[in-house]
């Protein structure tokens, strides 16, 4: 009887990352893999890595350094690097972890069918290119396999924006759209397999220009050709940058029914100086300007954004236009990071504000943050929403979903189940979730 090789993958950083990994699923299923939740029985592991945080690859090597034990019981075991920290590391990674039988980057994972070849016959395979060919039109997915509730589906890859901080230019190469009708047509394909929701991802999604036969379609228009597909009940979509935040995209927020009033719209900073330094190309006035033309066009829209603090040359001052901007705003989530070198980035080589200072900076920030975050969701108390349930909950008989506003909705003692899309009355506000009880 044929016996399945298992493949285990850790992915690491944004959904980009998630979404992949689930396509070097599908690549490598055709070679006979099927998904393990453990390395311990994997005859191939492969990790999914991010370069975007802090000494991202020392910590792919001490995790590889986990796996020596493995390697040791098991000769076979092939073990693997893909993603930002494979394409910026290259053949690096073999030398210093000489276990490592495959370092595939972002661009060239539809090549792993022949790689996976290649180690099997004992040799070493490396591959960071960036080739010509659509590496999603390259792979053929496996028989249509039910999906949950909620999909990502990557439109656009890459960014020529070049902000000062940031490794993407480098590690996912230059601003690439995917042609329109194929993305329509793998989002055909996810709702027919069960899918409700489709997240659009991509570096600078609304940057997104795909081509189609009687011209290149923006992302709002991309919306709303998805906003046709009958059983597709929610769109949303995420990166995005301030500048290609275009009208019909903002017109598209007010006037389309499908896609969802929250936005991440990530600014970095409040003062202008630092903006000019990390080369965002938009200041605070825009950018505060911006999001109340979104607001106006959608009122009830949830807002989250980025911020980095403590960048090069950053002082007191400019820390504190950071703060008056995340007070104007009021953003219903925020992420927030100490800035980190990136080598190979124009940040790199200035002057570095003193890490106690960077972590000062950092704990006011993210305390304002989720002051603002609880006052939003205490808002939602006494609310109808509606709830796209995913998965059980940790008590019995719970259910958790996603509000249209991103909030994660606790419902108990309701007889639903995942997929299903029902109103919801908010009767309670956590630390980082709403309940509810079935209108």
């Amino acid at each position: 009887m044929f016996e399945p090789k298992k493949l285990f993958i850790k992915t690491y950083g944004c959904q980009m990352n998630v979404y992949d990994s689930e396509r070097m699923t599908e690549a490598l299923g055709g070679q006979g893999y099927v998904e393990t939740q453990s390395p311990d029985d994997a005859d191939m592991i492969l990790l999914n890595t991010c370069h975007i945080r802090e000494k991202a690859a020392e910590k792919v090597y001490s995790e590889l350094g986990r796996f020596k034990g493995l390697k040791a019981d098991k000769p076979d075991l092939k073990i693997g690097v893909a993603g930002c920290v494979a394409q910026a590391e290259g053949e690096e990674i073999m030398r210093r972890q000489p276990l490592v039988d495959l370092v595939v980057g972002p661009q060239s994972y539809h090549r792993l069918p022949e790689m996976e070849a290649k180690t099997r016959a004992g040799e070493k395979a490396l591959d960071t290119d960036f080739p010509e060919e659509d590496k999603f039109e390259k792979l053929k997915s496996r028989p249509k396999a039910k999906r949950g509730p909620t999909a990502f589906l990557t439109v656009q890859e890459g960014c020529d924006k070049f902000c000062a901080f940031c490794v993407v230019p480098y590690t996912r190469g230059a601003e690439v759209s995917r042609p329109a009708n194929r993305i329509l047509s793998e989002a055909r394909d996810l709702v027919e397999r069960g899918v409700r929701e489709i997240t659009l991802l991509g570096q600078n999604v609304n940057a997104y220009h795909g081509a189609r036969p009687n011209g290149d379609m923006s992302l709002a228009g991309l919306i709303w050709e998805l906003n046709k597909i009958d059983g597709l009940e929610r769109i949303r979509f995420t990166t995005s940058h301030p500048n290609d935040m275009t009208d019909d995209l903002i017109e598209a927020h007010g006037t389309c029914d499908k896609l969802m009033p929250y936005l991440h719209l990530p600014v970095q900073a409040g003062s202008d100086k630092i903006l000019k330094r990390m080369n965002r190309s938009h200041t605070a006035e825009s950018y505060l300007r911006l999001v109340e033309r979104i607001r106006a066009a959608r009122p009830d829209i949830l807002m989250s954004g980025d911020f980095i603090v403590g960048f090069p040359e950053e002082t007191e001052e400019d820390f504190q236009a950071t703060l008056d901007l995340v007070e104007e705003v009021r953003y219903g989530y925020a992420y927030s990071f100490k800035y980190s070198t990136r080598p190979g980035t124009p940040a790199a080589e200035r002057p570095q504000v003193p890490e106690d200072e960077a972590t000062d900076r950092l704990h006011r920030l993210q305390a304002l943050i989720t002051r603002h975050q609880r006052e939003v969701q205490d808002d939602m108390v006494g609310r109808e929403v509606r709830v796209l349930f995913e998965k059980a909950g940790r008590l019995e008989g719970q259910m958790v979903g996603k509000s249209e506003y991103l909030h994660a909705v606790h419902v108990g003692g309701a007889n639903v189940t995942s997929g299903d899309l029902r109103r919801v009355r908010i009767t309670a506000s956590g630390a980082n979730s709403l309940a509810g009880e079935l209108v």
